[in-house]
C-alpha cells in the first residue's frame, strides 16, 4: 500500500472518529473489527474495471473486503468469465474467487457496515463522498465504474449530465446504457483540482431478493464487462 493510499485511509478513520453516526458495532464486535476502521477496497488499483456497490454487509466486515456474500459471488464469479483464463477450473469457495481481485477493483458508497441492512442516509454518503472520489480519482487506474443498484448508481447523478440520469437513468434501459462523469476532487498539499473522466455503467443489484434482476444478473454482467475488455483492448 502506498503512502498517499496509507493517508487515504487515515483520513476516512479520522473523519469517522470526528462525529457519530450509524454503525453495526454488534457485527465488527463479533468480527473482532473496528468500526472505526474503513474497509475502502479490495482488488488491483491498476484494473480496468470498479465494482461499485451501496455499502458493507456483515460478511464484508468478517473478511474486511467489499462484495463478499451472496451477492459478491455472483459478481466475482462474472468477473473470473470475463477476464480469467480460458480452462481454468471453475472457482467453487471463497478463497477460490479471491482471484478475481486480480482483474478489478471493488468499493462502495460507503466503507462501513450501517445497522440492520438500511441503506445509509444521504448525510452519511456526503460525510464520505470526498473519500471515496479520492480513491477513484487518484488511486485507481481504469475508467469503467459497474454500479450495483439504485444507490450505487445514483451517487454519480453529479458528476453526470442531469438530463441523462433522470431520463433514461430512470427505467430498465438505464441497464444497457453508458453514462459519462466527470468527477473532481480537491488536489492534496496545496495542489489545484483534480478531475477524472469516467464511464458509469449501471446493473441491478444482485440480492437474491431482486427476484425481477436476480436471474438476468449474471448475463447483463458478463455484456457489461465484455464492454469493458473491449475499451481497454483498444
Amino acid at each position: 500500500m502506498t503512502a498517499s493510499l496509507k493517508d487515504l485511509i487515515r483520513d476516512i478513520r479520522r473523519e469517522a472518529e470526528r462525529a457519530d453516526f450509524p454503525v453495526d458495532r454488534e457485527v465488527y464486535e463479533r468480527a473482532g473489527k473496528e468500526p472505526a476502521e474503513p474497509i475502502l477496497f479490495a482488488g488491483t488499483l491498476e484494473a480496468p474495471a470498479c465494482i461499485f456497490g451501496r455499502d458493507l454487509g456483515k460478511d464484508e466486515v468478517k473478511y474486511g473486503q467489499p462484495l463478499v456474500g451472496a451477492g459478491g459471488k455472483l459478481v466475482r464469479e462474472g468477473i473470473l468469465r470475463a477476464f480469467g483464463t480460458p480452462g481454468d477450473p471453475v472457482p467453487r469457495t471463497r478463497e477460490d474467487l479471491e482471484a478475481a481481485l486480480k482483474f478489478a477493483i471493488l468499493t462502495n458508497t460507503v466503507p462501513y457496515k450501517p445497522p440492520g441492512n438500511k441503506a445509509y442516509a444521504d448525510s452519511v454518503k456526503e460525510r464520505f463522498r470526498p473519500f471515496v472520489a479520492r480513491l477513484l480519482v487518484e488511486h485507481w487506474g481504469g475508467r469503467h465504474v459497474i454500479t450495483l443498484g439504485t444507490e450505487a448508481f445514483q451517487w454519480f447523478a453529479r458528476y453526470g449530465r442531469e438530463d441523462d440520469f433522470a431520463g433514461i437513468g430512470k427505467s430498465d434501459q438505464r441497464f444497457k446504457a453508458a453514462f459519462p462523469c466527470r468527477l473532481e476532487v480537491a488536489g492534496q498539499s496545496g495542489t489545484g483540482p483534480v478531475s477524472k473522466e469516467l464511464i458509469v455503467m449501471p446493473l441491478p443489484h444482485p440480492s437474491p431478493l431482486n427476484r425481477k434482476w436476480i436471474p438476468r444478473f449474471p448475463a447483463l454482467l458478463d455484456e457489461r464487462l465484455r464492454e469493458v475488455r473491449r475499451a481497454h483492448a483498444g
